[in-house]
């Protein structure tokens, strides 16, 4: 007996049952649904939210790919052995340590899914299928599997079924996955240790009194903030040859999957250009103050401020969260106009975060999640305004 009678045996046994949900979903998941709408006018298109989030999906597994050869490559390069980048040596611990992130974080996410759809009665959503691949290219490689456990069953419950799930939540649940690693766990999500493999374990033994060789892991961004040079080609840092969350580092990647999202209609370009160009503004004004002579060298500030304005596009998660976390299409404004002004206030406040704030100089996440608390509000002006627009032409028409 096939897979596919299995499951649809399994479907009809337990139709009308609290299992139901589960097994329509693995039967949705593997295989196209047979129900078709009956009645009625209807638009008929081939996309469905499967579809789109496997779209968003196929977007990032360049960057996962590269991420988990550049997991090695880091390793090694920071060990003084340097290896190839398209190698084994370099492909074997990304993989070892990055599937276990993909594993719990699926894991974890979609069995509260499905615990949540039996339970409430409703069908299982794809939702989580790109949340569950976003949640392992956010974080240190080294992060503690029981930690990522935690903050997903957190992200999944707090930040989406509590809203009522897939299309109702008004945070990025990944982001709030992130936010909730960062606040409960600061030590594993910043620090020049946590960001190339083997670094915070070499730390320890050399705490404890071994003689071994410290391994450095700290991102361009921390050594600007300490006042020192990025210490990287910007040829590195646009193709991603930097330490840095799993996912984050190509900037090259990135943008071919947002050119991609683009093209297939899921990714709004306006936040994406907004963005890109209210980071440019807020570097641009840094910039001037330092040139200005507003800001010693022996600032606080200095390292980041005086940072050129476009580098800042290629560093930190300002790339990744701009093409595939503040397009999300849930939690971004809905409206045209709206999307530019969101977009331009996420670019804006990101690189005012990552300035201002030596304790962790990365703004990206807070941003966005700023952003998605105001986006409502943001829509609601933009069609206040338009509505006062056309009352105003209707009143001049009936003058």
């Amino acid at each position: 007996m096939s897979l596919k009678s299995t499951l649809h045996n399994l479907k009809e046994k337990y139709k009308g049952t609290k299992m139901a949900p589960a097994f329509n979903a693995l039967h949705t998941f593997l295989y196209l649904p047979n129900d078709t709408t009956h009645g009625g006018t209807h638009i008929k298109a081939a996309d469905d939210l499967k579809r789109t989030m496997n779209t968003v999906i196929m977007a990032l597994i360049p960057c996962l790919i590269f991420g988990m050869f550049n997991a090695g490559y880091q390793h090694y390069h920071a060990l003084g052995t340097p290896v190839d980048f398209l190698s084994w040596d370099s492909f074997s611990i990304g993989l070892i340590k990055v599937l276990p992130l993909i594993i719990v974080s699926y894991g974890v996410g979609l069995g509260i899914e499905f615990l949540f759809a039996i339970i409430k009665g409703h069908e299982v959503e794809e939702g989580y299928l790109v949340t569950g691949m976003l949640v392992p290219l956010i974080v240190p490689i080294d992060l503690p599997l029981w930690m990522l456990a935690v903050a997903v069953a957190f992200g999944v419950v707090i930040g989406k079924e509590v809203f009522g799930g897939t299309g109702m939540n008004i945070l990025n649940p990944a982001l709030t996955i992130r936010a909730f690693l960062f606040f409960a766990y600061p030590t594993w999500m910043s620090g020049d240790k946590v960001w190339v493999h083997g670094a915070v374990e070499r730390a320890n033994e050399i705490a404890s009194g071994a003689n071994v060789d410290v391994i450095s892991g700290e991102t361009i961004l921390g050594s600007l903030a300490q006042g020192n040079g990025a210490g990287y080609s910007v040829a590195d840092m646009f193709y991603g040859f930097i330490p840095g969350s799993v996912g984050e580092t190509s900037t090259f990647l990135i943008l071919l999957g947002g050119l991609f999202l683009i093209f297939t209609k899921i990714g709004s370009w306006r936040i994406m250009l907004s963005s890109v160009l209210g980071a440019l503004v807020m570097g641009l004004i840094f910039n001037s103050v330092v040139d200005a002579g507003w800001v010693t060298v022996s600032s606080k500030f200095y390292g980041l401020m005086s940072t050129e304005f476009w580098h800042h596009l290629l560093i930190g998660g300002f790339a990744f969260g701009t093409v595939f976390m503040a397009t999300d299409p849930v939690t971004a404004s809905q409206t045209n106009k709206g999307k530019w002004i969101y977009g331009f206030l996420v670019g804006f406040i990101s690189i005012l975060i990552r300035v201002f704030n030596p304790a962790y100089p990365e703004g990206v996440m807070l941003a966005i999640l700023l952003m998605n608390v105001f986006a409502p509000t943001i829509d609601h002006y933009v069609v206040q305004g338009n509505v006062k627009k056309r009352m105003k032409r209707l009143k001049a028409k009936t003058a």
